[in-house]
């Protein structure tokens, strides 16, 4: 079966990013994700920026690949996606996030003003989540099967899933 060109692009794109991300990120120092104790610092350490709408990049994208920009204006576009799904990197217990999305946008009004944040950036687990999840959402995999698969992957790591609901 082909799959649309537009569909391919985000695959490639959203690929890229977790390569990138996996090697280039400074807290990233060993192959897997498992050393989570850095993550206490993310509370106080993160960066929030204000936009008018979910549409418009934060200031603090611009140093990043483009791959990675590509992640948080797709985790905009999936918000009720994201909010469903788990993040692993121990931010539920160090930062107070319920789920993937948390990672990526703070807070978001009726209309449209968006607080983001840098914590995702600073993490590899965090932006490997929202792209397994909203790729396989483009290809119509059901968002049950979705977070099962997220956690059936991530639960090896022996880290504490943010509180997201069961589904």
């Amino acid at each position: 079966m082909a799959m649309p060109r537009k569909t391919g692009w985000m695959i490639v794109t959203l690929s890229a990013s977790l390569t990138l991300a996996a090697c280039g990120q400074a807290e990233q120092k060993t192959a897997s994700h498992t050393d989570h104790a850095k993550h206490t610092t993310h509370a106080s350490t993160d960066q929030l920026e204000q936009t008018s709408s979910p549409t418009i990049a934060p200031s603090f994208l611009k140093e990043t690949d483009s791959s990675i920009q590509t992640i948080y204006l797709s985790v905009a576009k999936h918000q009720d996606l994201l909010e469903k799904m788990p993040c692993y990197c121990g931010c539920g217990e160090s930062a107070g996030h319920t789920s993937n999305y948390d990672c990526f946008i703070a807070d978001q009004t009726e209309s449209g003003q968006t607080t983001w944040t840098t914590h995702g950036i600073t993490c590899g687990t965090c932006l490997d989540i929202a792209a397994q999840s909203i790729v396989a959402y483009q290809q119509g995999t059901p968002i049950k099967q979705i977070r099962d698969d997220i956690d059936t992957t991530y639960a090896k790591t022996g880290a504490t899933p943010t509180p997201t609901p069961a589904l």
